[in-house]
């Protein structure tokens, strides 16, 4: 079967759909639209259970964090992940936005600098390695 041209519906008149990005991808892209500040995305595959990845980000305030969850949760809605599980919206200290195979934690800095638990992660793998 030849391949259809881009945009192009197959005879059945069903849509194609584009192939997506992966959701790490999706995620680190819709940080940086956002204007999260210092992200860091540690691949913990294989350490956890929960998650493939975990990404720490910061907002500037209450108000960008909030800003940033909610555009972080938009985007993945749109690209098809469904809505994510969310914790801490409502004070915006701390926001978790559980994605499935990504974790992702948006903090205000003095709340992620107290806590610091990507340094934790950092931490184990480096430890793992020797």
């Amino acid at each position: 079967m030849a391949a259809l041209p881009e945009n192009t519906a197959p005879a059945s008149g069903a849509p194609v759909v584009a192939s997506q990005k992966p959701l790490i991808d999706l995620i680190l892209d819709t940080l940086d639209d956002a204007k999260a500040e210092d992200t860091v995305s540690v691949d913990i595959t294989g350490k956890s259970s929960l998650a493939d990845h975990m990404v720490v980000t910061s907002g500037r305030s209450h108000r960008h964090v909030a800003a940033v969850a909610d555009q972080l949760i938009t985007a993945l809605r749109d690209n098809g992940h469904g809505k994510p599980r969310v914790e801490g919206l409502t004070h915006a200290d701390w926001v978790l936005v559980d994605a499935g195979d990504v974790i992702v934690h948006i903090f205000r800095p003095e709340v992620r600098e107290f806590y610091s638990i990507e340094k934790m992660w950092q931490a184990d793998f480096a430890a793992d390695q020797h």
